[in-house]
């Protein structure tokens, strides 16, 4: 007799969330100790809005725009994405192409409930963003994950390329490609690229790309982006968003672009979903698109200058084995070494850290059952000052644990 079949509830109960959610529960709960607690944690930059933003929204809101807005978005946001794109890449994308979403994570929920269905698989290179996998799940779907190689402090992480072909089958639909890549800080590079969107097309599969990071490059790796691909259209589903470039998070803004062919389709899912996007959100976003680039690119060499301080602190860590991201505003270091010595698993590491120390990291299990064993994820999304204090703790908390083990 078979099994029966898991209904979507069954899905839902045993899905994973965003662990580092759960850790900023964690950390208030040090907090109302007196603790002062440093966070390398949540993925959010500490630049509040830029104000040129704010402004156009408050202006939005005087002028009483509340109510619902196309569902795909705006006309004029739709406009200001197609020509941030076309004036990057040349990308040859029309406004009627996008879906405006609530977050990037609603256009990876978008993509992928569009299309995936019960049994069909969907590669991911791991460690990965949770969300890819969970959705997949959600919908029925198989993640099937594949590692990333590894390959030290001086060359990082690669895409397993001969790997990722060799785990398509019959079953494949769709390949997530996230880049720059969270939570490695990897921009990979402009021949990983092409091969997999190589790959893609020769097997006739979709490819999900997620670059909500692509303009946190910070030179050391040309950034290569999937719709410089003049094929883009036949197999890409394209997300990114505002959140991270802007400093806009809480905004919940974000995009989907595909072709246009199968628009109204996925129209008709976000109307069930989210009715539209936040009307006045959407104006901050067309202000952001088109007004001054300057605090961007302020923020983003400021943040280079954290990375490299960060790097550079991590180093001297015994035990620690940390390369030098070249994008996103993360770092992802192998502590192998130190967890073999102590006998830590990653999260009593990563708790030790906290409730000791008061230093908030995420362990690489938030991003992989597997790949993530060994690392854990810092985010460098924060000022110099705090970056100093909170590896000088870890620093301390590393000494302390290796003392008389050899």
């Amino acid at each position: 007799m078979s099994s029966p079949t898991l209904s979507v509830k069954d899905v839902v109960v045993t899905m994973g969330g965003e662990k580092a959610f759960l850790y900023i529960a964690k950390a208030r709960e040090v907090a109302k100790k007196g603790i002062e607690v440093i966070s390398f944690g949540v993925g959010q930059p500490d630049i509040p809005t830029f104000q040129h933003i704010i402004d156009a929204a408050k202006k939005a809101l005087d002028k009483k725009f509340t109510g619902y807005t196309e569902t795909a978005g705006i006309p004029e946001l739709r406009e200001a994405i197609a020509d941030y794109l076309n004036k990057r890449y040349n990308a040859g994308v029309n406004p009627n192409e996008i879906i405006v979403t609530t977050g990037a994570k609603t256009a990876i929920l978008l993509a992928i409930a569009s299309y995936i269905r019960p049994g069909d698989e969907v590669i991911i290179p791991d460690p990965t963003y949770p969300a890819y996998g969970q959705v997949t799940k959600l919908f029925g779907g198989v993640p099937k994950y594949i590692p990333l190689k590894f390959e030290g402090s001086e060359r990082g992480f690669k895409l397993d390329i001969e790997a990722i072909e060799k785990s398509i089958t019959d079953k494949t639909r769709m390949i997530v490609l996230n880049n720059p890549h969270n939570p490695t800080g990897t921009v990979f590079t402009p021949n990983e690229v092409s091969k997999i969107c190589e790959i893609a097309k020769d097997n006739k599969l979709l490819l999900l790309v997620d670059e909500i990071y692509d303009n946190f490059i910070y030179g050391e790796v040309e950034f290569r982006s999937v719709l410089l691909d003049p094929d883009w259209k036949d197999y890409v589903l394209y997300v990114n968003g505002f959140s991270k470039t802007f400093s806009m998070t809480g905004w919940r803004l974000g995009y989907l672009v595909v072709r246009k062919e199968i628009v109204s389709s996925i129209v008709k899912l976000a109307t069930n979903v989210y009715s539209c996007p936040v009307s006045f959100a959407q104006i901050g976003g067309v202000a952001a698109l088109k007004g001054s680039w300057e605090p961007v690119k302020k923020m983003i060499e400021l943040f280079r200058k954290r990375r490299d301080r960060m790097h550079e602190l991590l180093s001297k860590i015994p035990g620690f084995e940390v390369w030098k991201s070249t994008g996103a505003f993360y770092m992802f270091p192998r502590i192998s070494k130190v967890l073999k010595k102590t006998g830590l698993d990653v999260e009593q590491f990563v708790d030790y850290l906290l409730y000791n120390y008061g230093v908030v990291v995420l362990p690489g299990t938030a991003f992989s059952e597997v790949a993530g064993n060994d690392f854990l994820r810092f985010s460098f999304a924060t000022s110099i000052e705090k970056i100093d204090k909170g590896i000088e703790r870890i620093s301390k908390a590393v000494t302390k644990l290796l003392e008389g083990r050899t």
